[in-house]
């Protein structure tokens, strides 16, 4: 039974709306606004950016894309977390991300690199997908092995973790040592039955699964195996830690990813938590449920650094 800190934050957030004076949810449609959007995320960004002391935030180029260098105290040495960010496609940044970010490298003592990548609708796919192979390829060109190296990311960054990771294969590049997927979105036809009956249990602004995802799609077929991940062939990939809670949209997506990876081959690492919501891990340390989950996560990160 989910603790009573995380259902009592967990029902702030489903009821966020309150506090914007608004009585119903807010429901995401063809009117959105995806500036105003970016912009109230980074205005809120950097009112709560409270990055740990022991915490270095080194800007960098990656390629044409601005990065950072996340780096904890006593980091280990030439191991690396390729962070990919989420926001439906059409957020995140840098700004948005660092903070959580750090709380990935401070738990694993490993740095991490984070990116901004393009975002959808200005940069429909395959625009994403192709600056995580090449954030990847400039950490080769580093000088970091393949196996020194594991893929993280939530909610949109956790599904384009995975379409790296088989684009990746595809292209014949050495693998990364593992790949993790807090709240992957693996099939963007959105018709999972959880897409339906954990509507109001999530915390997803409702009908964003359709519109954003619309805009990251654009003219291009849902099916296609670096857009969609479950359609591919899942064989030959390397170890996968996939998270979710009962509660989210994204609940049978993971699951049946995480369900095809095995079936094909694939080692893949399945934590289904009761009650929780879209990327609880994130929310860490806000209560228990999310701070195991976040520890969890980081000890597969050593594991597989470590390997």
């Amino acid at each position: 039974m989910p603790s009573l800190r995380s259902r009592l934050i967990i029902g702030l957030i489903k009821r966020r709306h309150l506090f914007k004076f608004r009585l119903k949810p807010e429901v995401i449609d063809e009117n959105f606004q995806v500036e105003k959007f970016r912009k109230s995320v980074d205005d809120a960004s950097r009112k709560t950016n409270r990055i740990p002391k022991d915490i270095k935030v080194v800007p960098i180029k990656v390629k044409d894309m601005y990065g950072e260098w996340i780096v904890p105290k006593n980091a280990l040495r030439q191991k690396v977390i390729m962070y990919i960010h989420g926001g439906g496609f059409i957020s995140g940044s840098c700004l948005t991300h660092r903070v959580h970010v750090a709380k990935f490298a401070v738990g694993s003592k490993i740095k991490a690199l984070l990116f901004d990548y393009r975002l959808a609708p200005e940069y429909p796919y395959p625009a994403a997908v192709e600056d995580c192979v090449t954030a990847y390829l400039w950490l080769l060109e580093q000088g970091y092995s393949p196996l020194n190296i594991v893929l993280c990311g939530e909610s949109a960054g956790a599904t384009l973790t995975l379409a790296t990771l088989v684009a990746l294969r595809d292209k014949g590049i050495a693998l990364p040592g593992g790949g993790i997927s807090i709240s992957p979105v693996t099939d963007l036809t959105c018709s999972a039955k959880s897409f339906t009956t954990n509507v109001k249990n999530d915390i997803a602004p409702l009908n964003s699964w359709i519109i954003w995802t619309k805009y990251y799609i654009g003219d291009s077929d849902p099916e296609l195996p670096w857009l969609s991940p479950q359609k591919a062939d899942l064989g030959g990939l390397p170890p996968v830690l996939l998270c979710v809670g009962t509660n989210e949209i994204h609940l049978d997506d993971t699951v049946n990813f995480a369900k095809k990876a095995k079936e094909q081959g694939t080692e893949a690492t399945l934590m289904v938590w009761e009650g929780m919501v879209h990327a609880f891990p994130i929310m860490s340390p806000l209560f228990p449920e999310a701070k195991k989950a976040m520890g969890d996560i980081c000890s597969f990160i050593k594991q597989r650094l470590d390997s």
